[in-house]
Formats: structure tokens, sequence, C-alpha cells
């Protein structure tokens, strides 16, 4: 089942509601904005990982890279770092729709048994169509665990749970570069 809240995916996944979570990256270990940052800043060991994988390598969309986390509450939490987008720079659409889902089908095969936390992914920075993407995550995950977390955006705004609808029938370190 997909559920969406509004919220913000970090501190959400730092009380232990989440096992794993997951962001869009490029390929060039910037994690310099956005959500991307965040996670450097709060999951150094994601960053980490990234590192670890070859620099602009076009060779790694469609693929993931994993750091295994604590959160505070003591619990282990994966961060899936997606490579969804060659480059960060110049204008336009960067998230490529064919690499959001082969990482989607990689994360739902590896983690079918976890609680799966997910961003707007492809759709801020990325300039990625929502529409589009909340298609490929319903195709993908759709009878997994997987929240989608759109973010918070004031003190105004107020967290609440929806089902995402289906128009067709939403510590320690280990390393790997994963392939669908």
């Amino acid at each position: 089942m997909i559920q969406v809240i509004h919220g913000n995916l970090i501190a959400l996944a730092d009380t232990g509601i989440f096992d794993v979570i997951v962001h869009g990256c490029n390929c060039f270990h910037t994690m310099g904005a956005g959500l991307a940052r965040e996670i450097r800043r709060g999951f150094p060991a994601a960053y980490n990982a990234d590192c670890r994988t070859i620099r602009g390598d076009r060779r790694k969309l469609g693929t993931c890279s994993v750091a295994q986390c604590m959160t505070r509450q003591g619990q282990t939490l994966y961060v899936v770092n997606a490579y969804i987008q060659y480059d960060w720079r110049g204008v336009g659409r960067k998230a490529d729709y064919d690499a959001i889902r082969r990482c989607l089908r990689w994360i739902g095969h590896t983690f079918s048994r976890y609680r799966i936390g997910l961003p707007m992914i492809g759709s801020g920075l990325a300039g990625g169509d929502w529409s589009l993407i909340e298609r490929i995550i319903i195709e993908e995950l759709d009878n997994l665990d997987v929240t989608i977390v759109r973010l918070l955006r004031n003190s105004h705004d107020h967290p609440h749970v929806s089902l995402l609808s289906h128009p067709y029938h939403e510590s320690a370190t280990e390393f790997h570069l994963q392939s669908p």
C-alpha cells in the first residue's frame, strides 16, 4: 500500500517509522542542494557511499548505492542514493524516467519487506513531471509498505495522511553499488 503524508522525510526517518529512505542523486557526488544536501548532513555515510562510486559515470543512471546508518533512536536505517539524473547543471528536466523506474524496481525487489520512505523523487530540483513519476511509483512499488513524504513548506501546513490513488485499476556503514 502506498500512502502520502506531509512532513520532513529525514525527521520522520529519525523517529524510526521507516527502515529505508530513498532520495534522488546525480552522478557527480555533489549532494549540494535540496534533500540530497540534507541527507549528506544528516547521514554522512550516504554521501560516503556515493563517493565510493565513479564520479561522472553515466552507467550509474538507474542504479543505487546504499549506506547502513543509525537513527537517533538506535534503529538501523538504510539510506538509498538512487541515481536518477546524470547532472545537476543547466535548465530544464534532469530527471531520467527510465533511471527512476530501474531504481524503484531494484528498491522494491531488495527492500520488499521493509518500510520505505520516499520524497517526491525526481520532481523537485531534477524537474521531473510528478504525474509521470507517481505512475512509475505505483507500477513498481504498489504492493509494498511505501510512504511518500510531501515536504511541509511552512508551519501553517498540517500533516495528514492519504492513500495514493491508483488510476489504473502513489553507525555501521555498508557500501555497495547496485544495478537493477
